[in-house]
């Protein structure tokens, strides 16, 4: 059992970082860790190009991903083309959380997407093309029906994934944002003598009051708080007074 890297993604291990360990029997088990996100593939193609030409099957264990955008799309295409230019067989397997969520939103198969997928095949020989017969108005109209329907549901697809994203989007600002609110509800604490609850409040309502994002109200209320720091601007001391009088 032997591991292997790529000699071009030496110097630039992107996100994901992908372990990579060969068996014997011609297997190669990949396991990429961290986030599928833009430049995901181009990390994949770079290992998949790397792998001895004795590899005829590789497993993809994907238990170490905790996170994917549509890049993961890409992700599972570029493993999709190297079975189909190899007749390599690939599986993956171990989808699970956020990454999970994606599939079932994109109505792939959460045990491995890729499945059912044919693998390459040698192409027939040429042979002479009949004549096509002619299409009644009944197959034409169920035709376009049916690329009407295929389109309808990528559509959908695309605007789960979008809505997905922005709630991940907007899920990381607030991971992002909470240290600033916590030092400033405990500066509302200490200078008000308030409650945990009580402060949040306060900084929510002021937020409101004075149409300002709630991290940015929490910032400057940090920076007044500190002996050479700017007061708070008028509209915001104005909202903090309101707010204030109502807890």
């Amino acid at each position: 059992m032997t591991s292997v890297a790529p000699s071009s993604l030496a110097q630039r291990l992107n996100t994901p970082a992908i372990d990579c360990r060969l068996e014997p029997d011609g297997r190669a088990t990949l396991a990429p860790r961290g986030e599928l996100v833009h430049g995901c593939a181009e990390t994949l193609a770079g290992w998949l190009a790397a792998l001895p030409d004795t590899v005829r099957q590789i497993d993809v264990d994907m238990s170490g991903v905790a996170f994917m955008d549509t890049a993961g799309v890409q992700f599972l295409d570029a493993l999709s083309d190297h079975r189909q230019r190899y007749g390599t067989t690939v599986s993956t397997s171990n989808w699970q959380g956020q990454p999970r969520r994606i599939l079932e939103l994109a109505g792939l198969d959460t045990t491995d997407p890729l499945r059912g997928e044919p693998a390459h095949a040698p192409e027939p020989a040429p042979r002479a093309t009949p004549e096509p017969e002619p299409r009644s108005a009944t197959s034409a109209v169920s035709a376009t029906s049916a690329v009407s329907a295929t389109s309808a549901v990528a559509r959908e697809r695309a605007e789960q994934l979008h809505l997905l994203q922005e709630e991940v989007d907007q899920l990381r600002q607030a991971i992002a944002s909470r240290p600033v609110i916590d030092q400033a509800r405990g500066i509302l604490m200490a200078t008000h003598t308030c409650t945990p609850d009580e402060a949040w409040h306060i900084l929510r309502e002021t937020s409101q009051l004075s149409n300002t994002k709630l991290r940015t109200v929490a910032a400057a209320l940090m920076s007044s708080a500190k002996p050479d720091g700017p007061p708070l601007p008028p509209h915001l001391r104005r909202a903090l007074r309101t707010a204030l009088s109502h807890h």
